[in-house]
């Protein structure tokens, strides 16, 4: 979309689900990206696609397994990204529903920091499946998070009335839609 439109200018932030649903239906935010399943009157949301966590450690951890539980990555210290991200606080949340908390070792401002930290043996972490491509798979294990959370269905959601979107913010809006059709 950048490449076909050089003059626009995107400003990319970060949130939790229902503040990204809340910025939508204000205005603040042409459209989102959530993980977030409920609905809102003034929304419309779209399928966009499965997110999937999955668990990395050093080779040496948990050598005959290939699925391990939330519980389970409780018990050893993690690397996590900081505390703002929604990555981290979805896990604090799961965390919290289980009475427990998270061993945070070192945050770190990256996905790929956080595999170099696990690589070099800091911790665990629990990133999305897609970080993991090009290659980044190597001196690390991966493991399957046995829970039903670890695959989020990722929604677009846009101003039911679109023509309270600006021209680029629909068309964007038609560009993630057919690439990625749910």
């Amino acid at each position: 979309f950048l490449l076909t439109h050089p003059a626009v200018r995107v400003d990319l932030q970060e949130r939790g689900g229902q503040e990204i649903v809340t910025a939508v239906a204000e205005g603040r935010a042409d459209l989102g990206i959530t993980a977030w399943q409920g609905g809102h009157p003034a929304l419309e949301f779209h399928p966009y696609r499965k997110d999937t966590v999955v668990v990395v450690g050093g080779r040496q951890l948990w050598p005959r397994r290939r699925k391990v539980s939330f519980s389970q990555c409780l018990e050893h210290p993690m690397v996590a990204m900081p505390g703002a991200t929604a990555i981290h606080r979805y896990l604090l949340e799961r965390a919290a529903a289980l009475g427990r908390t998270l061993d945070v070792r070192i945050q770190v401002s990256s996905f790929e920091a956080a595999l170099d930290l696990v690589r070099a043996g800091a911790g665990i972490a629990i990133v999305p499946q897609s970080v993991l491509q090009h290659g980044k798979r190597r001196g690390i294990r991966v493991l399957t998070l046995d829970e039903a959370w670890a695959v989020r269905e990722l929604r677009l959601c846009v101003p039911r009335e679109h023509s309270s979107m600006t021209a680029h913010a629909r068309e964007l809006m038609e560009l993630l839609r057919a690439r990625h059709p749910g």
